[in-house]
């Protein structure tokens, strides 16, 4: 995910660059790898792009002292290619005549590039954004006017993608937009588009929506739209915003949690995409289909990730031992052994020490990450990345269903099994969100004055359980435990009492009924979640695939721990104690 800002203004202001560096903070949290921005006037275009923080690279580029009447800006979030200046976005074309900046992935950018580098065509960057300005380049030198040569270009491009580009002696910001976001602010004598309000929100609330599939451009004083050759009314689509600023940059949401667990299908959809389209991912299948064991070394949600992804490939024959990262001296591995390092940040220390003592008994490590470049990366021997986007909430949401589609993808791949039901795994997630909200709110009513609580499930909804206790641990200071649901009778069990509440999550086992009825035998109180019918007064069904399950018991774990927080007042983005990357042990 990164962030992205245009401005179309009628006349050269300095006060310009000004509008441009508060947008650009505004939407640095979508991207702080890197900062660009490209102007135009009529002597050219100006591009000044770094690695570093907007307050950085604003100081260091000069950025204040740019004028123009049309810019670009962009904060970017590593995908393709390192996090360095040469791979900051505006990308340019062969004669610096046009600048691009793209938020997506590119699947098929690696035969654009060697289609256009025959056409004589010279790159600077690693990134799969610099096929654009080429592409429309080449379609203008096949006398194709500026427009056309736009549409041309994006019409070549598969994968998704939100897209500015601007071009030497035209006052105007071409867009184009693919399952990203983009949205149009009309202002007194200047027009914006951007990822989101909140960049422009500080001078218009008046804006357009920009839908998928639809490409155009804005001038200072226009707006021209068009999907599938037809044009569409502007006029239709121009409304008033009451979002206030600090809204606006969660999307609308209350908490970034909860603007997460919503953006989790475009996550998982974006990580299966890029995945499917990285040869590293082959590379890794086949180490770990030869290897003698498989260890996933993770903590917290990451190990739970792992849980799943052991709990299939066990079922087939192999031997893959999940273990907890800090656990790590209970372990010894072996020659032929391959570790496999689970962990959002990359920078998790526990995984990172972990890692350093089995490569020197001399294991063969592939690691996935969330972000390109992180230490733990670069110690791996192959490196995969989910590219999730950034995540604000300190409580990881979507990075774990995008964890979970990354090791569904593996693992398929090793088993030699089709790919063809991961396509919908994005689906479930949605149909999960949309039918499970409204009860989830429902259901923390109750929960917010618990003192105590159980997980249980079985199967593969197991670790779904483990991850559900932890998330409402987590964000909203519940005791909850998990564990195997038939493991009650040999313990736990003790504990209940009238009214205690246990949530079951239903992966499509029938044996969980016995244990559904020895919990309510002790007066539990039963949350249901799953596809049976009359099994509890608060039961709510979810859409289960085979394959896909944890796709659809992740958003009814995660928004019901965010409603129990902000019921009882917490802030849920912030927990107590809890920091987003774990860098001590």
């Amino acid at each position: 995910m990164c962030g992205i800002i245009g401005i179309a203004s009628n006349k050269k202001d300095k006060s310009l660059t000004d509008v441009l560096v508060s947008s650009l903070s505004r939407l640095e949290y979508r991207g702080y790898d890197s900062v660009g921005v490209a102007s135009l006037d009529d002597e050219g275009i100006d591009v000044r792009k770094a690695k570093g923080k907007v307050v950085e690279v604003v100081k260091t580029k000069k950025i204040n002292e740019m004028s123009g009447y049309i810019f670009l800006g962009h904060t970017r979030w590593a995908t393709h290619g390192a996090p360095n200046d040469q791979n900051a976005h505006p990308h340019v074309d062969c004669s610096g005549r046009i600048a691009v900046v793209h938020n997506g992935t590119l699947n098929n950018y690696k035969e654009l590039r060697e289609e256009l580098e025959s056409l004589g065509h010279k790159f600077r960057s690693d990134t799969d954004t610099e096929v654009i300005p080429h592409l429309v380049e080449e379609f203008m030198k096949r006398d194709m006017e500026s427009f056309e040569a736009f549409k041309a270009a994006v019409s070549s491009l598969r994968g998704s993608y939100a897209i500015l580009m601007i071009m030497e002696g035209e006052k105007r910001i071409f867009f184009a937009r693919l399952d990203n976001p983009l949205v149009i602010g009309l202002g007194e004598d200047k027009n914006f588009i951007a990822s989101e309000y909140a960049p422009f929100l500080p001078l218009t609330n008046t804006v357009v929506t920009i839908q998928d599939g639809e490409i155009g451009f804005i001038t200072p004083s226009s707006v021209y739209i068009e999907k599938d050759g037809k044009i569409v009314d502007v006029n239709e689509r121009v409304h008033k915003l009451n979002f206030t600023l600090a809204s606006a940059s969660k999307g609308g949401y209350s908490h970034f949690m909860l603007k997460e667990i919503h953006d989790s299908p475009l996550a998982v959809k974006e990580t299966l995409s890029t995945m499917m389209a990285d040869d590293s991912v082959d590379k890794a299948v086949k180490v770990m289909s030869q290897a003698n064991r498989i260890f996933v070394v993770a903590a917290g949600t990451s190990y739970h990730a792992g849980l799943i992804f052991g709990r299939e490939l066990n079922m087939s024959g192999f031997t893959v031992i999940p273990m907890i990262a800090s656990e790590y001296p209970s372990y010894r591995t072996r020659a032929g052994d391959v570790i496999l390092a689970l962990s959002q940040s990359g920078e998790t220390l526990d995984v990172k020490m972990a890692i350093k003592e089995f490569k020197n008994e001399g294991s063969t490590i592939i690691s996935i990450t969330n972000v390109i470049e992180s230490t733990i990366s670069r110690e791996s021997d192959v490196k995969l990345y989910m590219r999730a986007g950034p995540e604000l909430g300190v409580a990881a949401t979507k990075t774990f269903v995008s964890q979970v589609a990354s090791l569904l993808l593996l693992k398929s791949k090793i088993l030699g099994e089709k790919l063809d039901y991961l396509s919908h795994a994005h689906e479930v997630l949605e149909a999960s969100l949309e039918g499970t909200e409204g009860q989830m709110k429902k259901w923390s009513s109750t929960l917010i004055s618990a003192p105590s609580m159980y997980y249980l499930s079985k199967g593969v909804g197991l670790p779904m359980a483990l991850e559900g206790a932890l998330k409402i641990k987590e964000v909203a200071y519940v005791h909850a435990e998990s564990y195997p649901a038939g493991e009650s009778k040999h313990g736990p069990i003790a504990l209940v009492s009238e009214g205690f509440p246990v949530v079951f999550l239903d992966p499509g086992i029938d044996e969980l009924k016995v244990n559904i009825e020895e919990m309510k035998s002790r007066g539990a109180r039963i949350f249901y979640v799953g596809t049976s019918k009359g099994i509890s007064k608060d039961e709510v069904e979810v859409r289960l695939e085979k394959g896909l399950e944890p796709f659809a018991l992740a958003p009814p774990i995660q928004l019901l721990a965010y409603y129990v927080s902000v019921g009882k007042g917490l802030d849920p983005d912030r927990p107590r104690n809890l920091a987003k990357t774990v860098t001590v042990e």
